[in-house]
């Protein structure tokens, strides 16, 4: 926690208003009970009359007013300096996730970063809002109490001090018993949220195959877990207000008795029993915002260690290493081997082919060859366990991510379009883009036709998603939004598997025709994608097993053959 309070930095005035507010609040709250005290000593045995008592009320109206004043400016600064730390807070994660590579988001999960990014944020925000305001509140209230007591008597005093010392081991034991059980259940939200989206998600197929008793059940188990995770921890921590409450009342009863013997030989009056007892309350008042302000800053705790775990992440991508060694060639891979975090098996394995500008290459292989792999380090979204890999002759560890990227259009596996309008869409490819220029992409990817058929053309409302579009039109038009900022690779990742084989090889003929030549890489399923490219690269198990022309690898390569002549019979059926 302490590594975040540098978010605090811009709210520091707000920072040191709040506790001050709510100190003077507290100052006046412990006045009271020696003005009731000077009521009754005074006003009513003492003789001073009504006039006096009158007084007296109306100044312990005027500390009520005050204080109320003090509570609610306290509350106003505290509230500013929580929003402010978590809305700067929110932003930093959100950056650091930005700059993570894909190792890292995959390790991390999506899930866990929307609950860090949601629950442990708000949680942590209200932590922050009740320390400003209670932190020095309340135990200045409770020591102050204290030494009041001490301040009327001594002898009474000491039940104040023995009461605050078991008090105190009561309410740090319980904190410091909760802190693991609760990031045990953040843990566990974690699992119900993956559950969730992943529900959400698939919603079709579930349908589909008929699996909603079978989701319904996977759910009721995690979140069953996450209840009892819930309740185990919050009995733990409901034991501060029961445990809080009979330590005060046996203290009050000790007060009384002690009190009473007292007042008896004269040492105390009825006005300081009374005050005594007022501060008794104070201070179980006070334990009592103390106790739940603990379980706040517990939960706190459990969440800014979450948190702090992705902000000191470090990126594993090797960016602008600088590398002695060159290529000839536009796009070269030299032995290049792959692999996911600390799989057992690689990927990718001993991966060498070249391209030159404007070549289009090919990439084939069954479910889980390692296509998607391969492609995904061209524009260096992981890096290579073993080998190099070369773009414009250089290192794409020395190239620089933004200028790597900014040469690349990818078209994803799976279509996704931003909400907003189209136009908006197509100029995440180049923000500058005119219509002129975002029209002649969409006639290249074949999505005239989407166009036309909306009634506000590029101004067309996407929905988050695209659900407002098929799977095909998704498809082109993230084609269309790649090509729009003339990208020197262009990269399909099975982005044409929606489209008809007719718009399939329109859109190959539109591709060759491009005034700037980019290299293509395509990956399909389909060899009819891919027969007229300059080379095709056949993967199985994630090592190499073709490299050639269609013509070749019909020749030479026994997979390309069988996927060749699968789909030939399955077409001529």
């Amino acid at each position: 926690m302490r590594k975040l309070l540098k978010y605090l930095k811009h709210y520091k005035l707000q920072s040191i208003l709040g506790p001050l507010f709510k100190l003077l609040e507290a100052a006046f709250e412990l006045i009271v009970p020696l003005v009731v005290a000077a009521i009754i000593n005074n006003g009513i045995d003492g003789g001073a009359g009504t006039v006096y008592i009158i007084k007296m009320c109306a100044i312990l109206v005027l500390l009520g007013v005050v204080g109320l004043v003090c509570s609610v400016a306290a509350q106003y600064f505290a509230a500013k300096a929580a929003v402010g730390f978590s809305k700067e807070l929110r932003h930093d994660l959100f950056s650091k996730m930005q700059s993570l590579s894909y190792r890292e988001i995959d390790g991390l999960g999506t899930s866990k970063m929307i609950t860090r990014m949601t629950s442990d944020i708000n949680q942590i925000q209200s932590g922050v809002n009740l320390v400003l305001r209670l932190f020095l509140r309340s135990p200045f209230i409770v020591f102050g109490a204290m030494i009041m007591a001490f301040a009327i008597s001594v002898a009474v005093g000491g039940v104040f001090a023995v009461a605050i010392a078991v008090l105190s081991l009561i309410v740090f034991g319980i904190m410091l018993a909760s802190i693991p059980l609760y990031k045990k259940v953040q843990g566990k939200l974690d699992g119900v949220t993956t559950a969730t989206r992943e529900t959400l998600t698939g919603v079709r197929v579930l349908r589909a195959y008929c699996k909603e008793e079978d989701e319904i059940k996977e759910y009721n188990k995690r979140n069953s877990g996450l209840t009892k995770s819930q309740l185990f921890a919050g009995r733990i921590s409901a034991l501060m207000n029961p445990l809080t409450y009979a330590v005060i009342n046996v203290a009050i009863i000790v007060l009384l008795y002690v009190g009473a013997v007292k007042f008896n030989v004269g040492a105390l009056d009825r006005g300081q029993v009374v005050a005594l007892y007022n501060y008794m309350t104070q201070i179980l008042v006070e334990l009592i915002k103390l106790a739940n302000l603990i379980i706040t800053v517990t939960k706190s705790f459990a969440c800014a260690g979450r948190i702090t775990e992705v902000l000191e992440m470090k990126p594993s991508l090797k960016s602008g290493e600088q590398s002695e060694a060159t290529s000839g060639h536009f796009i070269e891979f030299k032995n290049v081997s792959a692999n996911y975090g600390n799989a057992a098996v690689d990927a990718l394995e001993d991966i060498s082919f070249y391209a030159e500008r404007g070549q289009t290459v090919g990439i084939i292989g069954g479910t889980g060859a390692g296509k998607t792999t391969l492609v995904n380090l061209l524009p260096h979204f992981y890096d290579v366990k073993s080998g190099e890999i070369f773009i414009d002759g250089k290192n794409v560890n020395s190239i620089g991510d933004k200028i790597l990227r900014d040469k690349c259009g990818i078209v994803p596996q799976h279509a996704v379009l931003f909400k907003g309008t189209i136009r908006s869409n197509m100029k995440w490819g180049d923000e500058n883009a005119d219509d002129e220029q975002i029209y002649s992409a969409i006639k290249t990817a074949q999505a005239s036709d989407v166009i036309n058929s909306k009634k506000d053309g590029l101004d067309e409302i996407v929905e988050q998603g695209g659900k407002n579009f098929s799977g095909g039109q998704r498809q082109r038009l993230t084609i269309a939004r790649a090509l729009v900022k003339k990208p020197e690779i262009l990269i399909l990742d099975d982005s044409a598997s929606a489209l008809d084989y007719a718009t399939d090889a329109n859109l190959r003929k539109s591709l060759q025709t491009l005034d700037y030549s980019p290299t293509v890489f395509i990956v399909s399923q389909r060899t009819s994608s891919l027969r007229h490219a300059d080379k095709i690269i056949v993967l199985d198990g994630g090592k190499m097993v073709g490299l050639g022309s269609h013509e070749e690898l019909l020749e030479n390569c026994q997979i390309y053959r069988e996927i060749h002549y699968s789909q030939f019979e399955m077409d001529g059926a």
